[in-house]
């Protein structure tokens, strides 16, 4: 089989077997969800709706607070307790705190919103805008941004990343092999909106059920050609599915539309689907809870809003003193101190590690071997970058490209000295980032 690929990366275990077997579960009710204003890169939304107010499932909750924005809804019917500043993921934020009613009832504007054959590429745009849909596959950039280029950035390649590289995580290969249309209804719906004739949609081949589930639901549509990926990390980057596809390179500091390129998640295809033909907003998504720390591993259809500790809770708990709490994958994922956090519209994975798998092990000096330099899939030097950074030389580390840096981890887990690249990598790059906003 020719596998497309890129240049560079890594091949870490899969850790999958664990849970790629098992059909996605849904979730208990939860009583309360807390439902973070900002589940996404931009501005965070501004709340619409007033303590002691009642509301219902799909209900819009938050106003998109700029252009970089996207609104968030209720998952549930019921009262509005409080708004106030809760912990989320990376931080704090303004949560909207709702007590169920256990009715579920769905609200008025849930309706079917027509068919991707009848509706026009403008108000299918408008359908995903007001759905709150975001990149599902990590980022949370807002799909109707990224699907509204500059009339000078033709796009001519649109990619549907189903490659899910990372360890452990079987959401999205669940997602294709059970509901395979909604991906396909998706990505039909986003083609009307670039104006394509052609698409792919890239699956790793570690997953050739997966393969063979949207082959069948996409045969009936010459334009999109499903093929097949080499397994390795990170198979799934925007710039390397490009390259993978399309053999072109994105340049330094450049978005993918400067190549001419488009790539989303499946799972925001499935969102957008949903959206479409029954008229429910982004308000739910499937999770995998996993990793040796958890009882019985999963997949769960999750609610937005709703407490890690209820979905660990879900997987029969912990195994033991957990030693780490990562939510996503193991190499892109944040590790977090408190499992009383919101899920959110980006909430792919729940890993968690025992105490002896979360010891970090101690570096030792750099030994010049060159292993980081090689596998690096953007090209840079990890090496350099980190000595730079670690010298608080940040001039140098931008010179050497460190905002290329797609932040893979890839560095660190070849390196046999055990350096911490990628924390130094980013140590660089929040200084330079802070540095531009300083001289602007």
């Amino acid at each position: 089989m020719n596998l497309l690929s890129f240049r560079g990366g890594i091949h870490p275990p899969h850790s999958k077997s664990m849970t790629e077997h098992l059909p996605v579960e849904k979730a208990l009710e939860p009583e309360t969800v807390v439902i973070p204003l900002q589940q996404h890169i931009g501005a965070p939304c501004q709340a619409i709706v007033e303590v002691g107010e009642k509301v219902k499932v799909g209900q819009k909750i938050g106003e998109a607070g700029g252009f970089v924005s996207a609104p968030v809804h209720s998952s549930v019917s019921g009262t509005v307790k409080k708004i106030e500043k809760r912990m989320i993921i990376n931080g704090t934020g303004t949560c909207v705190v709702i007590e169920s009613d256990g009715l579920n009832e769905i609200h008025e504007s849930v309706v079917p919103k027509g068919d991707v054959e009848t509706l026009e590429p403008k108000e299918i745009l408008d359908i995903i805008n007001e759905a709150g849909i975001v990149g599902m596959g990590g980022a949370g950039f807002p799909t109707r941004v990224k699907l509204s280029p500059p009339p000078d950035k033709k796009i001519d390649v649109l990619i549907v990343n189903g490659a899910e590289c990372e360890p452990y995580l079987t959401a999205d290969h669940r997602l294709m092999l059970e509901t395979p249309e909604d991906v396909v209804y998706g990505l039909r719906a986003v083609m009307k909106v670039l104006g394509l004739e052609k698409a792919y949609i890239a699956i790793e081949n570690n997953k050739m059920d997966a393969v063979l589930s949207v082959k069948e639901a996409a045969k009936e549509y010459p334009g999109i050609q499903v093929v097949t990926v080499k397994t390795k990390y990170p198979q799934g980057g925007e710039k390397q599915l490009i390259y993978a596809c399309s053999q072109r390179e994105v340049p330094s500091g450049a978005l993918p539309m400067d190549a001419g390129a488009v790539v989303s998640n499946v799972a925001t295809m499935s969102a957008i689907s949903k959206a479409i033909r029954t008229g429910m907003p982004l308000i739910e998504r499937i999770c995998t809870v996993t990793g040796d720390g958890i009882v019985e591993p999963k997949n769960i259809m999750i609610k937005n809003g709703t407490r890690i500790s209820e979905i660990v809770a879900q997987a029969g708990g912990y195994k033991g003193d957990p030693g780490k709490l990562i939510l996503g994958g193991p190499m892109m994922g944040f590790a977090q101190f408190t499992d009383n956090l919101p899920s959110t519209k980006t909430t792919s994975g729940v890993l968690v590690f025992t105490e002896e798998q979360a010891r970090l092990p101690e570096y030792n000096p750099c030994i010049r071997c060159g292993k980081c330099v090689d596998i690096c899939p953007s090209f840079v030097q990890p090496f350099a970058i980190s000595a730079y950074s670690l010298n608080g030389m940040f001039d140098m580390a931008e010179k050497y490209n460190a905002m290329d840096c797609i932040e893979c981890g890839s560095c660190s887990f070849i390196c046999p000295s055990k350096r911490p690249l990628l924390h130094s990598i980013r140590m660089a790059k929040r200084e330079i980032i802070s540095k531009r906003r300083k001289t602007k």
